[in-house]
């Protein structure tokens, strides 16, 4: 399997063990890629308030270059996914805007002509890849490792937009992978919530208050780590938790781990491939209980 490999650009930034620990996944499993290393940032849905027009015309030219190459475009972020998930069903949607972007898009000898596929690694893994192929691959089970996936917003919501009527799997998606991998999943109420990074800089409180109470209630319910398929909330549930353990006037100590990560961890690639150490707070407990060292 071909994709158009869209890294986004916190995995390259703010979370940069994201971007190596993918790209090890993917050689295991044995998917070709082809990095869009010309593409500009989604707008993060940032831009999107301001300027629908430009955030689409960005990710527009995203979508023509990879049809440009004939390929589906792999995503390693919920956020990415999201913003291009809606962006793209509105260029489906209204033939006259889609010309209109594509009259800015031949300034670059492009066009888009609506046929681009948008997926996260996540979804490949389960509905391309399968499952059942993923397991043999295990070398490393995470047998009696307790783990809660975090989905956050972009990947869930809006669900007309993600193809969650087709594809009804994806809800639970995240834990199909965890179990797959020889370890239990731990379901708890907040996993589909905002993590609180939205709203992190304009009410840092109410954001951290956010990750508290979604890293203490996984705990609480048993959980040895966090995985979540989406940087962003990586960054807040791992780097603010501190601030919300002080907030909450008590210890957390809940690691967060990104998808590729935990799925590295099972097939054995070389933890200082995928930057365990980099973390806020430490994995050295959790990977020591699948026998490896960060």
């Amino acid at each position: 399997m071909k994709f158009a490999f869209y890294p986004g650009c916190v995995s390259r930034g703010g979370c940069p063990e994201l971007y190596p620990s993918a790209k090890a996944v993917c050689q295991k499993l044995g998917l070709d890629l082809v990095e869009l290393t010309g593409a500009s940032c989604t707008g993060a849905g940032i831009l999107q308030e301001k300027n629908l027009l430009l955030g689409d015309t960005l990710n527009a030219r995203t979508f023509a270059m990879a049809e440009k190459l004939g390929l589906p475009i792999m995503t390693i972020c919920s956020t990415c996914q999201g913003v291009m998930s809606q962006a793209n069903k509105r260029l489906q949607d209204d033939a006259q805007y889609k010309a209109k972007i594509n009259g800015f898009l031949a300034e670059e000898g492009l066009e888009y002509k609506g046929n681009v596929v948008i997926k996260h690694l996540l979804w490949i893994i389960v509905e391309d890849y399968g499952i059942e192929r993923l397991k043999p691959l295990v070398v490393q089970p995470l047998t009696g490792m307790k783990i809660a996936p975090f989905y956050g917003c972009y990947i869930v919501r809006p669900s007309w937009a993600l193809g969650f009527d087709e594809n009804g799997g994806r809800q639970t998606s995240l834990e199909r992978v965890i179990e797959a991998l020889g370890a239990e999943a731990v379901d708890f109420s907040g996993k589909t919530r905002c993590c609180g990074f939205p709203i992190l800089t304009i009410n840092e409180r109410n954001s951290v208050s956010m990750v508290a109470k979604h890293t203490i209630e996984a705990k609480d319910l048993g959980a040895d780590v966090m995985v979540t398929p989406c940087p962003l909330c990586h960054l807040n549930l791992d780097g603010y938790q501190p601030k919300a353990a002080a907030m909450s006037h008590r210890e957390i100590d809940l690691p967060i781990l990104h998808l590729p990560q935990m799925i590295a961890l099972a097939l054995g690639v070389d933890h200082k491939t995928t930057g365990l150490s980099r973390h806020i707070v430490s994995l050295k407990r959790l990977v020591e209980k699948v026998g490896v060292r960060a």
